[in-house]
């Protein structure tokens, strides 16, 4: 049994959506960051960088505690054999696009999030920069997309990192998507995905 922390985030919905795929038994604990229960000494014993998703995997003897969102995808895929594949090249392919999400896609638009939508003081010179770096990524993925159905030559770790990213984007920056045509397609055929629906809803906060 795999116990995952998580919050309404894209990097959150990456481990309920990949737990989901796999169809791995999990139990939802809701860490509440908007109330700053990241900060709680329970949770820093499992992530030490006060961040969701974290999970403990109870299959593990002692019971494996594991952060970063990142980390986590590539750890489900090499539990399962699921997600990734087991070549070197296609396993490298898949790779290289999940570290696109983690060190560009995500924290660009996590930052155009924050100074144009968070910060009560808007700076034109940050939002911009942003802004730019944003859509270049965008186009750079779209262009990667073309003609293709997934990021790699199969549905993947890699898809599940970016979706989370692009389709919360989309919604409050559509601009930066209407000229790529490949992007949207690909967020439409992922988005039909059971376990990705199911994923994306979590967690419910209302329940």
């Amino acid at each position: 049994m795999i116990d995952l922390y998580t919050f309404t985030t894209p990097n959150g919905r990456k481990i309920s959506i990949a737990l989901e795929e796999l169809g791995l038994p999990y139990t939802l604990k809701v860490v509440d960051i908007s109330k700053g229960e990241q900060f709680k000494p329970e949770f820093l014993a499992i992530s030490p960088n006060n961040k969701i998703p974290a999970i403990v995997d109870h299959d593990v003897p002692g019971g494996l505690k594991l952060f970063e969102s990142g980390a986590i995808l590539i750890y489900l895929a090499e539990k399962t054999g699921r997600l990734m594949p087991s070549d070197p090249a296609g396993k490298a392919e898949v790779l290289q696009w999940l570290m696109f999400q983690m060190s560009g896609f995500g924290p660009m638009f996590g930052q155009l999030n924050f100074f144009s939508r968070v910060a009560p003081q808007k700076l034109p010179l940050a939002i911009d920069r942003f802004r730019n770096e944003c859509a270049r990524l965008v186009g750079v993925l779209d262009q990667h997309l073309s003609g293709r159905d997934y990021v790699a030559r199969e549905y993947s770790i890699a898809d599940i990192a970016l979706y989370p990213w692009a389709a919360g984007a989309r919604g409050w920056a559509p601009e930066l998507f209407s000229s790529s045509p490949g992007v949207i397609q690909w967020m439409e055929r992922v988005s039909q995905r059971p376990a990705v629906q199911r994923g994306m809803k979590l967690p419910e906060l209302s329940r």
